[in-house]
């Protein structure tokens, strides 16, 4: 059988940073500053300035990030977010956990970001902020978001988690609304070794409050303003990501090469490719393909010794655990649509051009064996 080509190869990219790595690693355990120590305040500053935005604020995950996010622009119990069903389930659970109820628009068919064109028919008097995701490493179309969300005073909080070092018109993801969330889970375009996440916004006030909220609602330990919570950023995973954002841009790249040249082997395969929207620099966290047979296509890219995903078999409006906030199956079609058929194919930086041949040619013998005929 062939060598095993996986989604994400994590060890290729840990290979070559692994010396530093354990040396960054050894540093930290010889001085023990472990609560918000160094090199968290470090990679907020970095990470800070990759974003283009005045304040970074190191959080324990992604989920974290955007509840903290609406609890520090004063959103719960009887507020209205309004945001998209398709997309993992930490973002409508971060707007269950501030109190708000969740309203979800249906997905643009090409980007599978928020139909904007939705927005305001969702709007009441309850409604105090958008929250647009931008998937698999492309940006939502954010300037007609930012206008309405101005002409109805409400806040705008981007889900940046799948969205390291993607740009919309040229303005860096997390530079965009309010505020922004990332997630460093470790098969991130800029992952940890563990679980880390990330604030950024350039209000000074809505950043202290974070602070704050992130530890027990305090800012002078053991004197706590607000009820609060225990979501800090990590000091072991604050120094891997010190060392792996100075090569978030060429990973980046890569990644965009990747996909290049899976757009070129798949053309003319009869499956729907990911879009690029004119206004965005897309980063290809995933790499995300529509195939009408879609499960049995996995099965028989698997037994070629293919790796594959679905993000997301089951929107966040069909979840049982959300079922209560929702409309239902029929109310987002584009949404239910697509998610029967989405897969994502191997991508990361370190995939060769002979293994995207190998998948490519794979997913083209499978369309012509079992569906072109």
């Amino acid at each position: 059988m062939n060598s095993q080509i996986p989604l994400v190869d994590l060890r290729a990219g840990y290979e070559p940073l692994k010396d530093e790595i354990q040396q960054a690693w050894n540093d930290v355990l010889n001085e023990m500053r472990l609560f918000l120590g160094p090199n968290v305040q470090a990679f907020e500053s970095e990470f800070a300035a990759y974003c283009g935005v005045e304040h970074a604020v190191g959080v324990s995950d992604g989920t974290n990030a955007v509840h903290l996010a609406l609890r520090a622009c004063g959103i719960g119990a009887g507020d209205e977010v309004i945001t998209v069903s398709y997309t993992f389930i930490a973002t409508t659970e971060a707007i269950l956990l501030a109190g708000a109820k969740p309203i979800f628009v249906d997905i643009d068919p090409h980007t599978y970001t928020m139909d904007v064109s939705q927005i305001e028919s969702c709007i009441t008097p309850q409604t105090r902020a958008i929250l647009p995701v931008h998937l698999y490493g492309q940006c939502a179309d954010m300037d007609p978001i930012l206008e309405i969300a101005k002409r109805y005073n409400l806040y705008v909080i981007e889900d940046a988690c799948q969205a390291h070092g993607a740009e919309y018109k040229g303005k860096k993801a997390g530079s965009l609304g309010h505020a922004a969330a990332f997630s460093f889970y470790f098969t991130k375009n800029l992952g940890a070794y563990g679980e880390g996440g990330m604030l950024t916004t350039n209000d000074a006030e809505l950043a202290k409050r974070v602070r704050m909220l992130r530890d027990h609602g305090s800012e002078k330990r053991y004197y706590h303003e607000y009820l609060g919570w225990n979501a800090r950023l990590d000091e072991l995973q604050a120094a891997v990501l010190r060392i792996k954002l100075p090569h978030l841009d060429r990973y980046n790249n890569q990644r965009r090469q990747n996909a290049t040249l899976y757009d070129k082997a798949l053309a003319k395969s009869g499956l729907v490719l990911p879009t690029e929207a004119p206004y965005n620099h897309h980063v290809y966290h995933l790499y995300v393909i529509q195939a009408p047979q879609r499960e049995r296509l996995r099965q028989y890219l698997n037994d070629q010794g293919i790796g594959t995903g679905v993000h997301y078999p089951v929107p966040n409006h069909l979840q049982n655990s959300f079922k209560e906030f929702t409309k239902g199956r029929g109310s987002l079609p584009v949404t239910e649509a697509i998610s029967e058929e989405v897969l994502s194919l191997p991508m990361y930086a370190e995939l060769s051009r002979e293994q995207i041949e190998r998948v490519a040619s794979a997913v083209r013998d499978f369309m012509h064996e079992f569906v072109s005929t």
